[in-house]
């Protein structure tokens, strides 16, 4: 088991720090397979260039399985990195020690409250807010509702940094600094805006409190990193030569754009290769609609074609042009971005998508789409229609997402939408006919989804129920190909 650095296999890089010289100075919520492959390995780099008590307590929100298998391995894990050439295996120990909060919330709030945490980063995904597109709070949305009744005992993201917050407040020692890593436009203010709202309506001393002394920096992170399969934990065995059940593998590419704002310190992170800048908006918007507009295309297109991988949908001909022609699309509606050449860009996410080495499912891209729709493909798309630009691409994306919406695909083979939203979608598609248009007018009349600025644009209406109803009577396999030429 890796539970040290000692026996590990030659070619394997191994931390260039003593682990025990370092102390710990953040908590991360949402110890999932990216943030292993993104900022703990920034942190893991900051600490061997630059040292400083920054290793990271993890928390697990849900699951208790990551806990049990770094704990058992002391924090240690193997990230296994690959591109077209030969893959290149570290092992990483900037991470400390893991929290399984659903069983001890107790231990995470005790991390929360200790002054040696300066920092809460944060991966949770976009539905683990349960905050609107402005910041507020949806007070009946299951990742909120609880936490209001008992806010002292909180089981949601917002309720967690409340809480942490209260009792740094409590105890007259300076709060953490929030950095929220999740695909979410502006994220650092729409975090600030959501927790500012929930601690108000519990407290609203506290609410100002936050409001006056807490930092929120909003950041655009970038590094494509499927989840772990028994393949994965097999070759981490070869090449580790003893066993890592929480080995990862991922893409070369990596990238970290953070506003600086962290009053009470933070890692080196920029000798890992971030970049620090006052404005992370145009960074975010240029990832949101090209790298993962293209890739919820990707996702209900390719998966609705039978591709089960990205790279798969790139050994495609005809759906790799639909993507490239979307990543042109999506680009005509940004701003400039210093430093970027978004020619350059397309063509490195071109290549990034068809990486070999990397088996990023389709399906897995297309679950909490109603989540991610907004900031991808609907925004946008609403910047298209106000400038006279071409929406066809972003028409296209919404009606697969659609056509996905039915739970069956072209063969008659049914799976589950994966959805936060899938009870309300299943709902509002029950009993319909297979009907382009009929399926269009229900979906878009979901509340809070598709706003009326594009349902009620003549060429928006016509273009979607168009292309579904190709999809629907002809394949996605068809009407791939006829959208290609």
């Amino acid at each position: 088991m890796l539970n040290s650095i000692n026996d590990i296999a030659a070619g394997v890089t191994l931390p260039n720090y003593d682990l025990q010289a370092h102390g710990t100075g953040i908590v991360h919520l949402g110890l999932g397979a990216f943030h292993r492959a993104h900022q703990a390995v920034y942190t893991d780099d900051a600490l061997a260039k630059d040292g400083g008590d920054w290793r990271i307590i993890g928390v697990s929100l849900r699951s208790t399985n990551i806990a049990d298998a770094m704990n058992a391995q002391n924090g240690l894990y193997s990230l296994a990195v690959k591109g077209n050439g030969p893959t290149a295996t570290r092992i990483i120990g900037s991470i400390k020690e893991v929290i399984a909060a659903s069983r001890d919330r107790d231990a995470l709030l005790v991390a929360l409250a200790d002054e040696t945490t300066r920092i809460l980063s944060l991966t949770v995904t976009e539905k683990a807010y349960g905050i609107d597109r402005t910041g507020k709070i949806m007070p009946d949305d299951p990742a909120i509702a609880p936490d209001l009744k008992n806010p002292r005992a909180p089981s949601g993201t917002v309720g967690i940094i409340v809480e942490g917050l209260r009792l740094r407040k409590q105890k007259g020692i300076k709060p953490f600094t929030v950095l929220c890593c999740d695909n979410l436009p502006e994220n650092g203010q729409l975090i600030r805006n959501g927790t500012i709202d929930f601690a108000t309506q519990i407290d609203r001393e506290l609410g100002q409190w936050i409001a006056d002394n807490v930092a929120f920096p909003s950041t655009m992170v970038d590094r494509i990193t499927p989840a772990s399969t028994n393949t994965t934990l097999s070759e981490a065995k070869e090449a580790l030569g003893k066993e890592d059940m929480a080995a990862i593998e991922t893409e070369p590419f990596t990238q970290w754009v953070i506003e600086d704002n962290f009053p009470t310190g933070r890692p080196a992170w920029e000798t890992g290769g971030a970049i620090f800048v006052d404005d992370v908006a145009p960074y975010e918007d240029m990832k949101l609609r090209m790298l993962n507009g293209s890739h919820s295309l990707i996702a209900y297109v390719g998966f609705m074609a039978g591709c089960k991988y990205v790279r798969d949908t790139m050994a495609y001909a005809p759906l790799a042009k639909i993507v490239a022609r979307h990543m042109k699309t999506a680009a005509a509606t940004l701003a400039p971005v210093d430093e970027i050449d978004l020619v350059a860009y397309e063509a490195e996410l071109l290549e990034r998508f068809a990486n070999p080495s990397i088996a990023h499912e389709t399906y897995q891209i297309a679950m909490d789409g109603t989540q991610k729709l907004p900031q991808r493909l609907i925004n946008p798309a609403l910047h298209a229609i106000a400038n006279n630009q071409d929406i066809r691409s972003f028409a296209f994306a919404i009606a697969a997402w659609m056509r996905y919406c039915l739970g069956k695909n072209d063969d008659g083979e049914t799976y589950e939408l994966r959805d936060p939203r899938e009870a309300e979608i299943k709902q509002a598609l029950e009993g319909l006919p297979r009907e382009a248009t009929k399926i269009a007018d229900a979906l878009e009349a979901l509340p809070d989804l598709l706003p009326s600025e594009l349902t009620q644009n003549e060429t928006w209406h016509n273009t979607i129920r168009e292309i579904l109803a190709q999809m629907l009577e002809q394949g996605m396999r068809k009407t791939i190909e006829s959208e290609a030429r």
